[in-house]
């Protein structure tokens, strides 16, 4: 169903940040998975909700887990 997937305009919106920054993060292995059909790159939400979810921080000194592993979320 194609109101499951995001579009990285759809995201950047979402994210208040811009669809270049997405694509700078895409580049550096920092974004949810995506899936990329006929060129087109696409966020499926779930993958979205459970990133969002995996990043909740509730202090600035805490902790999170990216890719598994414990440590400090970089920009």
């Amino acid at each position: 169903m194609a109101s499951d997937l995001l579009t990285p305009e759809e995201l950047a919106e979402r994210w208040h940040k811009s669809p270049e920054t997405l694509r700078f993060w895409r580049y550096n292995g920092k974004t949810p998975p995506y899936v990329k059909l006929n060129g087109s790159i696409l966020y499926r939400i779930e993958d979205i909700r459970q990133f969002e979810k995996d990043h909740l921080r509730r202090h600035t000194a805490d902790n999170v887990l990216v890719n598994g592993v414990e440590g400090k979320m970089e920009a």
